[in-house]
């Protein structure tokens, strides 16, 4: 896994979120002179064996029986991979149980938030403390009118619940403000600069800026009402970005329902974090405000994320045109339902 050098807090500002933004090492001015003469032929091999491999599709899911229990102990013969419902030949098939991990945790700290932040902080450090082990990685993220970096990449529980614990509601009214929903105390963009609970533009960023040049097995956790206002980029364009890092999705959908019930709200975040989390392999738990619902709900997921398996394959389709292809996976048994993305997009190798 590749990793950026840790940072206490940095703002992803929506007019620098390219990833030309990111800053460049210079060279060393110790550094050998570049050689200008032609590539020896042992490198050429190398760079068209790399070349080759980029095509590779990893698809990483889990399997549950018709009770909702996962399935531990599936072999290369028991699951059959279909693009565009055409059989791939898998060119390898293994179980994920004990394989590096990286892991993004974005919280919402948005006004309609202000009561169940202690909850998420709460529950969340305690799921960090279990779930990463000597070779994972995880960085925090936080959004409502702004997206922050809180903790960069790190393997410490102890930074993360730090980062976690000095999280705070913050609304166009300023920190902690409370009140009406559009001036100052909730998600609805107030007077101004349009802005809200940027949810997509977090995914968005999450998925391009931190987790697109990280491989193997990776996931993002939501801590979100699931009601995104003012965001730059639509849900599409952030299910997109997911998908082509090769990100699963998980929502905890978890609010204050007086919240919304004081100001006669519908509570209507449930179908886009559905549709975010379905189309890229994960699953949406809704805990409302329950303490301990949300914390079965991160048992769940650690519990999934520590039971998965990897396909991977050549597929037979090989033109790389920046299409998406929708990917499913088959398992046989009595009831096996196959938790997966339901795609990836053809792109060609960047330079």
């Amino acid at each position: 896994m590749s990793r950026p050098s840790a940072v206490a807090v940095l703002l992803f500002g929506l007019a620098g979120l390219a990833p030309a933004g990111w800053a460049q090492l210079a060279p060393s001015p110790d550094a050998p002179p570049v050689s200008t003469a032609p590539a020896q032929a042992a490198e050429e091999e190398a760079v068209a064996t790399l070349k080759l491999e980029v095509n590779l599709v990893d698809l990483f899911f889990t399997v549950k029986d018709k009770s909702g229990n996962l399935v531990p102990h599936l072999t290369k013969d028991d699951c059959t991979v279909l693009e565009d419902k055409e059989p791939q030949k898998l060119k390898s098939f293994v179980a994920e149980t004990h394989q590096p991990l990286t892991l993004g945790i974005l919280l919402d700290t948005s006004g309609s938030q202000e009561r169940v932040l202690p909850l998420e902080q709460d529950a969340g450090s305690q799921f960090l403390d279990r779930v990463l082990k000597s070779k994972d990685e995880a960085f925090l993220l936080s959004f409502d009118v702004n997206v922050d970096l809180l903790q960069d990449y790190t393997n410490s529980p102890r930074l993360l619940a730090r980062a976690m614990s000095k999280a705070e509601i913050n609304t166009a009214g300023g920190n902690g403000a409370a009140g009406i929903p559009g001036a100052g105390g909730g998600t609805i963009p107030t007077i101004g600069t349009p802005k809200g609970t940027l949810l997509y533009d977090a995914v968005y960023l999450a998925s391009n800026e931190k987790m697109n040049q990280e491989t193997g097995r990776k996931a993002m956790i939501l801590l979100t009402d699931g009601d995104d206002q003012g965001s730059k980029y639509k849900i599409n364009e952030a299910i997109a970005a997911a998908q082509k890092s090769n990100v699963i999705i998980y929502c905890i959908l978890i609010a204050d329902r007086g919240f919304y019930g004081g100001f006669g709200m519908g509570y209507w975040g449930y179908s886009a974090m559905k549709k975010m989390t379905e189309e890229t392999g994960g699953r949406l738990i809704d805990v409302g405000n329950n303490g301990k619902k949300l914390e079965a709900a991160f048992q769940q997921i650690e519990d999934e994320l520590r039971t998965q398996y990897v396909a991977s394959y050549t597929p037979a389709n090989t033109k790389l045109d920046g299409s998406f292809r929708r990917v499913a996976v088959e398992c046989r048994g009595d009831g096996l339902k196959v938790q997966v993305r339901k795609g990836y997009f053809a792109a060609p190798p960047q330079n």
